[in-house]
């Protein structure tokens, strides 16, 4: 994604590298978080190992390029899962998911992971579609008052990343009131009011441009159309049904043991810090949810193939549009990168990417505890792009997404 601003805040990194701009706040520092040699600890899942079913050729390519991407972007911590039917699975922990005490990443961590939440939004706003309790043409002026230009903005194109509202998380003092009190609680409005403030950047439906403002009021939607709060919506309706129960949309910086910690140099100071307690109230229904490996795992499937809502709604959720950056375009709360479809994404300390390629039936979960980019790329991207470079050379993650 494009940024609109010289802060990367919460990074909402969508669209691999930088075509969804990630939900980053301050400037980039200069180094990622580097573990020692000690605190390394490699576990791979080898060819000869009950948690990787790969020919060993591929195994040890694969062992190879994820080592490597970690020493490049000094990544403490990973979890790569990869699920191919007819080839087999791949598993690789590596790092630390404490670098204080270098207690090593295992596949069972929670994990923050950001902007795929949207995926989560999206289901439940379909499912209201499906139920005819909103319509996907609807102003969003209809549920939310006080939104500029809220009668021509359409809940598609608030979904599409289309509707041309400022994204709240480009604005300084937004950057600055959070930064300045990681722990506070901000309610949607208080976010959306930091966004509001601005002109529009462009008229409803004339160009893509990733914004969180576009989902914090899908989620309101959901609240008013649904009659509960979000959070309790999405488990009810969507976690509970696909079964995932290791998943929840966090009230506040409530977080379930065991988890990993997470590092970002999105701070005021540019210094790298451990946010793994910091509130993401302010990201709510753009990136505030957490997951696990084996819950992702069953979820990139779940999303990509429509389980929980009607054909049709899919189909309108599969309607990819361009971004302006090849090989990657954006549909309603998701996208297609080379073909792989799902979601990424980036909250301080955090970055996933969950995705499902249809061709192969083939499904990707990248999990690490550092937000800090390298040359401009989210190192999530640099991961899964190694990852399928080897497995899918013909449908590479990211292939073109340019730095930011």
């Amino acid at each position: 994604m494009r940024r609109t601003s010289s802060r990367r805040l919460f990074a909402a990194a969508v669209l691999a590298a930088s075509v969804l701009a990630p939900v980053t706040l301050a400037p980039a520092a200069a180094g990622a978080v580097r573990g020692t040699a000690a605190d390394r600890h490699h576990r791979h899942d080898r060819g000869d190992c009950p948690h990787s079913s790969l020919d060993r050729a591929t195994t040890a390519r694969l062992d190879r390029a994820i080592a490597d991407v970690q020493q490049q972007a000094g990544i403490p911590g990973l979890v790569v899962g990869l699920w191919m039917p007819g080839k087999g699975n791949y598993l690789s922990t590596t790092g630390v998911q404490n670098t204080a005490t270098g207690k090593p990443m295992s596949p069972d961590l929670f994990m923050r992971i950001g902007s795929e939440t949207k995926t989560f939004t999206v289901t439940a706003l379909l499912q209201l579609v499906d139920e005819h309790r909103v319509r996907l043409d609807d102003p969003i002026s209809r549920y939310v008052s006080g939104v500029p230009d809220g009668r021509h903005i359409t809940l598609r194109q608030l979904a599409e990343m289309r509707s041309g509202l400022f994204p709240y998380t480009s604005d300084p003092d937004f950057v600055h009131d959070l930064l300045s009190d990681p722990q506070r609680q901000f309610t949607p409005r208080e976010v959306l009011a930091y966004g509001f403030k601005h002109a529009n950047t462009f008229a409803p439906g004339a160009q893509f441009e990733y914004s969180n403002t576009n989902l914090v009021l899908l989620g309101l939607v959901v609240e008013k159309a649904g009659g509960a709060r979000v959070a309790d919506f999405v488990q009810r309706h969507v976690l509970r049904p696909a079964g995932l129960g290791h998943t929840l949309f966090p009230r506040a910086a409530e977080f379930p043991e065991p988890h990993a910690h997470g590092y970002t140099n999105q701070t005021l100071s540019g210094a790298v810090e451990d946010s793994t307690d910091w509130n993401p109230s302010w990201a709510w229904s753009a990136g505030a949810m957490i997951s696990n490996l084996d819950d992702l795992h069953r979820w990139a499937r779940v999303v990509a193939t429509g389980t929980l809502i009607s054909p049709e709604a899919q189909r309108q959720r599969l309607k990819f549009l361009p971004t302006g950056h090849p090989g990657t375009s954006y549909g309603l709360g998701i996208f297609d990168s080379g073909g792989w479809i799902g979601h990424n994404g980036s909250i301080p300390g955090y970055e996933s990417v969950t995705v499902y390629l249809p061709s192969k039936k083939a499904t990707l979960v990248v999990l690490l505890n550092t937000d800090v980019t390298v040359g401009g790329q989210e190192p999530s991207s640099l991961v899964a792009r190694a990852v399928t470079q080897i497995v899918t050379p013909d449908h590479v993650y990211d292939a073109a997404a340019p730095t930011r």
